[in-house]
């Protein structure tokens, strides 16, 4: 086992940490998956026409935009689930908050980016702080931002019923911070990123990745060759008129 010497966990649970991510990593869609996500032909077709770009292009883009999304939240779960290895009393709970800290009657709430949280969204994971400090005045809870506007450890401010409302055990803390908190250690957050490329590496030589498939286009074409109009049967094929559909 290679050492990655970041001290705050051992190499061999972050390598299989990591490697855990690494084998969740999409690289398979079909036209099943595809249209899970109710895809719109009516904006598809928009971005053909505007972007002035053949529909097969707009496909892959759109594809890739999908298995992206997917990737993205592992990465959020390898953000979460790395504090399972921590130790001190931090734990990964199964329902619930995101981490968790008995011991310390810490109870934190993670999100990858500070912007990714609407005024309703936010407005109820504040709500739902209140309530853990109701059930436990001595608790704290934490919104830890991955990606934060700075590096920061300062009360959540929120907008409830138009009035704003904070307080001092409600926080909104930056991950740089939170690994401190969690580690002791300042640069904690800054070791791992820089260890997580060798570490990646290690964890790609070692295993087989799945072969890429992409059947979208080819299933497409077998409803109709027009992959336009083969998009719009797809979505709209029970509304009415378009048993005779022409684009």
């Amino acid at each position: 086992m290679k050492k990655y010497n970041l001290g705050f966990i051992s190499d061999s649970d972050i390598f299989d940490h990591v490697q855990e991510t690494v084998l969740k990593y999409r690289f398979k869609i079909d036209l099943a998956d595809f249209n899970s996500n109710l895809v719109d032909p009516v904006k598809l077709t928009f971005d053909s026409k505007v972007y002035k770009k053949d529909i097969e292009e707009i496909l892959e883009s759109e594809v890739i935009r999908q298995l992206d999304k997917s990737n993205t939240n592992h990465i959020g779960y390898f953000h979460q689930n790395i504090f399972k290895f921590i130790g001190n009393g931090w734990t990964v709970p199964d329902e619930g908050y995101d981490v968790i800290n008995k011991s310390k009657n810490i109870y934190v709430e993670m999100k990858n980016k500070h912007n990714t949280m609407n005024s309703s969204s936010s407005k109820n994971t504040y709500m739902r702080m209140q309530n853990t400090l109701i059930q436990d005045p001595i608790a704290e809870c934490l919104l830890v931002e991955v990606i934060a506007s700075n590096s920061q450890n300062i009360q959540w401010s929120v907008s409830i019923d138009k009035t704003r409302v904070s307080h001092e055990k409600i926080r909104r803390v930056s991950i740089d911070k939170f690994y401190e908190m969690a580690t002791g250690d300042k640069t904690a957050f800054k070791k791992l990123c820089e260890a997580l490329p060798t570490i990646i590496e290690d964890v790609v030589s070692s295993v087989k990745l799945a072969e890429k498939s992409n059947t979208v286009i080819v299933e497409l074409k077998k409803i109709d060759p027009n992959i336009l109009k083969s998009l719009y049967l797809l979505s709209f094929r029970k509304y009415e008129g378009f048993h005779d559909f022409k684009v």
